[in-house]
Order: C-alpha cells, then sequence, then structure tokens
C-alpha cells in the first residue's frame, strides 16, 4: 500500500514540476521578446516601415524609457534562473544603450575657426509663450538668430512691443492662425530664401549676413506631429525637403569657409530615434544637443504629466563646432527653448 500511494505522489510532483519550469522559461523569454523586438524597430527605423510606420512614430520617441528600463528582463531572467534568457537579455539592452547613451556623452567636435553664431529656437504654444519671458532670453543668451513656431499674426505685435524687434530687428516671417505659423527673427541683416515646397505648417527660410561677410542659410522648422496615417505622411515629407547641408560636388575641394552654412532650427516633432529625422542628419548635419552631451535632455513635456521627450532641435552644419547648449524653460509654453552656440568653419 505504501509503495502504490507514494509513487503517484512522486509523479504528480515531476509534472508540476515540468510544468512550472516550462511556465518560467515562457516568462522569461517574453520579457526579452517584448525589449527585443523594441529594439529591432529601433533598428530598421520603424518609422518608415510599410504597415507598421503610423503607430511606431510617435513610440519611438520613448525609446530612451525603454532603454533605462532594459534592466527589468535581466532581473527576471536572473530571478527565473534562465541563464540564457538573462544573456539574451543583455545583448537587447547592450543594442538600446548603444543606440542612446552617446547623446548624453556629446561627440568629436571639428576643428572650426570662423565666426560664432549663438541660435535660440522656441515654441510658443499658439502665441501664448510669455513675451517678457521669451525677450529676456533673447538678451540674457545673446541670440543672433531666433526661430519660432506656432506664431500666429496676433501674437507678433504682442512680442515686437515687448523688445523682440528692439534686439533682433530684421525678419522673415509667415504668421499663420494656431500653430501653423513660424517666423525668424535676427540680430544681422536677414534675406528671405525661397519657401520649402508644400509644406502644412510654416516653415521660412532665410539667409544671415553676417559682420565680415559670411553668410549662413537658417530654416524655422515645424512639421506635424506624426500621430495618424495622414500627419505621419505630411510629418515624412516635410522633414524629407529639408534642405541638405552637404556643399555642392564642384565646391567639394574649395576653402571650408567659402562654402555656404546651414542650420536647421525648431520643433521637428522627432527625436534621434526615428530614422526620418536620422535621415535628415544624413544630410551634412550634426544635432548640436547630441555633440554637446544634452540629446537627452527633454524639451516637450515637462509641464505636464506625461512622457518628456526631445522634439525640439538645432541642426547644424557638421563642419560646425558645437560650443555651448541650453535647454531653457518658458513660461506659457508647453516646449522648452533650446539655445545652440556655433562656431563656422
Amino acid at each position: 500500500m505504501g509503495e502504490t500511494t507514494t509513487e503517484p505522489a512522486a509523479g504528480t510532483v515531476a509534472r508540476d514540476g515540468a510544468r512550472k519550469g516550462r511556465w518560467r522559461t515562457v516568462l522569461a523569454w517574453t520579457g526579452v521578446a517584448a525589449w527585443g523586438l523594441w529594439a529591432l524597430v529601433r533598428l530598421l527605423g520603424g518609422d518608415r516601415l510599410p504597415g507598421i510606420e503610423v503607430p511606431a512614430a510617435p513610440l519611438l520617441a520613448l525609446t530612451p524609457y525603454v532603454a533605462a528600463a532594459a534592466p527589468v528582463p535581466i532581473v527576471l531572467a536572473l530571478v527565473l534562473r534562465r541563464r540564457w534568457a538573462a544573456v539574451g537579455a543583455v545583448a537587447v539592452a547592450a543594442v538600446l544603450l548603444v543606440a542612446v547613451l552617446p547623446r548624453a556623452f556629446g561627440g568629436d567636435q571639428p576643428s572650426a575657426r570662423g565666426p560664432v553664431v549663438r541660435v535660440l529656437t522656441a515654441n510658443l504654444l499658439f502665441g501664448q509663450a510669455d513675451a517678457a519671458h521669451l525677450v529676456e532670453l533673447v538678451r540674457d543668451t545673446q541670440a543672433d538668430v531666433l526661430s519660432l513656431q506656432e506664431l500666429p499674426p496676433e501674437a507678433v505685435e504682442v512680442y515686437e512691443k515687448a523688445g523682440l524687434s528692439a534686439l533682433l530687428p530684421h525678419k522673415v516671417l509667415d504668421a499663420r492662425w494656431g500653430a501653423a505659423g513660424s517666423g525668424l527673427y535676427s540680430r544681422h541683416p536677414l534675406r528671405e530664401l525661397p519657401p520649402l515646397p508644400q509644406t502644412q505648417m510654416a516653415m521660412p527660410q532665410a539667409e544671415v549676413a553676417l559682420p565680415g561677410g559670411r553668410r549662413v542659410g537658417v530654416t524655422a522648422v515645424h512639421p506635424v506631429p506624426p500621430i495618424s496615417s495622414a500627419a505621419h505622411r505630411v510629418w515624412k515629407r516635410d522633414l524629407d525637403v529639408l534642405p541638405s547641408a552637404r556643399p555642392p560636388s564642384s565646391a567639394a575641394g574649395a576653402d571650408a569657409a567659402a562654402q555656404p552654412v546651414r542650420i536647421l532650427a525648431g520643433d521637428f516633432n522627432a527625436t534621434l530615434d526615428h530614422a526620418s529625422l536620422r535621415d535628415v542628419l544624413g544630410r551634412g548635419y550634426a544635432d548640436a544637443a547630441d555633440r554637446a552631451g544634452e540629446g537627452l535632455t527633454p524639451t516637450w513635456g515637462t509641464s505636464e504629466p506625461r512622457p518628456r521627450i526631445t522634439i525640439d532641435h538645432i541642426l547644424a552644419d557638421r563642419r560646425c563646432a558645437v560650443e555651448k547648449v541650453e535647454v531653457h524653460d518658458i513660461r506659457g509654453s508647453d516646449h522648452r527653448a533650446v539655445f545652440a552656440q556655433l562656431r563656422l568653419p
């Protein structure tokens, strides 16, 4: 009788142990798969992959948070005693951290000995940003060029009466109702350049004439946020038409100081985890904050209980040296202003 009751009990224990072991394996590898799928979508440029590009675009902006949480599947696998799952989780974490962490440490700087240009960009939240605070920020940073987004016509007079035009007397504006308007103000003379073709939001362009004869092309950037299928198409198209900073092939061997320099500044509604923005960088630009080690400093969402992301950028011709980058709160806006001090080649 003793043997008859003991053997089934032992078999049951063995089966229960095997079942628990399988569930532990499934749970451990589920964590690896979740973070691994995110890493794969990031590597493949999910915001431009047919079939997933629309949901991927807003989600990819959260990649720094996913990377910060990458130890979770590692710890889970170790707790569940699944060694190979832990190894896989470490590999996935490494991929995510390599994609994200360099933004906090900066990069190599080119040798540049040209004049300094100070650029400031600010999204005004439908023109509701505090005028006195904006003017104070321009004064404190000694900005040479200011790119403004969400600039409605009625706000132009408010900002200029607050002293903006006294500090930056030259302007090229395309003020529009709501969020669609943008503008450029400058300490130095501006020459308006042809507008970009077919952008939904205003993206004025101008050439700044610096003392000494150097000229810099500046574009105020503000594509729509990619939060729907239609908006995603427009967002990608607007980023695609941004001008290249690469010198023409005919000038490849010319003196760097004689070649044109371009700067893009504004609310790109994109982070460095979007392939569409990295494509823009591939046309001859460097992200000033990334190069200065400030690439993870959030510029949107800081005043609300929501994820804080970095969607406002100053992209400079990669031949420029980035001497300083600062991110400033601005009263009345849901964005933070970005300032960069650049030295031209």
